[in-house]
């Protein structure tokens, strides 16, 4: 009989032959080994296999396509557009990477930017996943008290739009109350083309009906398009008499909202928050210097940024498979470019939209209104620190902008 030491010897020699052999020629080396050293059959397969020494073949690594340059400039256009999502930021690269490189925002090579055009929405996403969790986004539901005389006369209209229509517009209400609704606040008037997803904004104090209609009245001197609908929610601001008769004057027809059903105006309620709330936070705002810089980013910067360099995606279709439903949107873009498109806009008016958009870089846009979101905060600041309120007066003259990209505001030639 063998000794252990020999055994072990003869069994590491015959090991690596039997872990490369045919299943055949595996019984006769273990016949062969058994006979010789006299060891268990089972035993000697056990410790056969718990000792491969066979060395694997290292595993290839797949190589970056797009590293770290490609991501840095990807990182830094999500920054220039406000975060949007893989779905919105893909097309807006096909049009904007150039764009930016010809007004210096973005230095980078011809490769990177080839890259760029070609890095897929799903890729976006992955890629910039660290990055988004860094940003945090703070959600509040907001509380209305619809009241009105005129609801017998104001249809009601779910949420049923033909969105190849231009013209047809909801409207609402955004508080900047804070914490509290005690006394006197700024409020938002949000307006959205359900067709284009062009989106106006307007700030009053309180919610008077005069104030909101010439709130109104101001919004439709900059829209590029005819007005034809417009449908608020069920708040007394708006289902009152001064709207329905200037609407009966202007020939715009006018519904609105079922009770507590959001989702009937919903495409200004997403407005609401990627357009208000996420720009203003949820801070109170009450005073003349407030409401004056808030209107300022409505009527300059924050309106020729989200209308022209913000894609929005639009539902192609909804196909339900059991209990589940699929919905399929086309590819994003801007509602300038959605207005540029349409039929529905006159040559004029196209040719004053291309002249605003081949006038404004994206990059700039932003920073101005950094700037002056920044003003706002320190206004803020100074008013709790100082404990004072400054009280609102209607005689206040309007301010006169200093940062203004377009001297004038966008008017349809008459």
């Amino acid at each position: 009989m063998m000794e252990m030491k020999a055994r072990n010897q003869y069994l590491k020699v015959l090991q690596e032959r039997y872990l490369r052999a045919s299943k055949k020629e595996k019984g006769r080396i273990l016949d062969e080994y058994c006979k010789n050293t006299g060891q268990n059959r089972k035993y000697v397969i056990r410790k056969t296999r718990s000792q491969i020494v066979l060395e694997r073949k290292p595993r290839r690594k797949r190589g970056w396509v797009y590293d770290g340059e490609v991501i840095a400039a990807l990182v830094q256009i999500w920054e220039v557009f406000d975060y949007p999502c893989g779905q919105r930021l893909a097309p807006l690269l096909k049009t904007m990477v150039e764009r930016l490189r010809e007004l210096k925002e973005l230095r980078i090579s011809e490769e990177v930017a080839h890259k760029l055009l070609q890095i897929s929405p799903a890729t976006i996403d992955r890629r910039l996943r660290r990055e988004k969790e860094v940003i945090r986004h703070l959600r509040r539901k907001g509380i209305s008290k619809p009241q009105s005389l005129l609801y017998q006369k104001i249809p009601l209209r779910l949420n049923d739009w033909d969105t190849s229509v231009i013209g047809n517009l909801g409207i609402d209400f955004v508080e900047h109350c804070g914490s509290s609704k005690r006394g006197e606040y700024i409020n938002s008037l949000s307006v959205t083309e359900i067709g284009s997803g062009w989106w106006e904004g307007q700030a009053i104090m309180g919610r008077g009906q005069g104030p909101t209609l010439k709130a109104l009245e101001k919004i439709k001197e900059r829209t590029p398009f005819r007005w034809l609908e417009i449908h608020p929610d069920n708040d007394s601001a708006f289902i009152n008499a001064h709207l329905w008769r200037y609407c009966q004057e202007q020939k715009v027809r006018f519904s609105r909202s079922r009770p507590n059903r959001k989702n009937d105006n919903c495409y200004v309620e997403q407005k609401n928050w990627t357009h208000i709330k996420k720009v203003f936070g949820y801070l109170r705002y009450d005073t003349v210097g407030e409401l004056n810089i808030i209107n300022d980013l409505y009527e300059n910067e924050l309106r020729l940024y989200k209308n022209f360099f913000q894609p929005v995606m639009k539902l192609k279709e909804k196909v339900r498979e059991g209990g589940r439903v699929h919905r399929k949107y086309d590819v994003a873009k801007t509602p300038y470019q959605r207005l540029m498109e349409s039929d529905q806009i006159s040559p004029e008016a196209k040719e004053q939209l291309r002249a605003i958009y081949l006038s404004l870089n994206p990059a700039q846009l932003k920073r101005a209104i950094e700037a002056k979101l920044d003003r706002l905060y320190n206004l803020y600041q100074g008013k709790k620190r100082n404990g004072m309120v400054e009280p609102f007066k209607k005689q206040t003259p309007r301010m006169v902008t200093n940062h203004m990209i377009q001297p004038d505001p966008f008017r349809l030639p008459s």
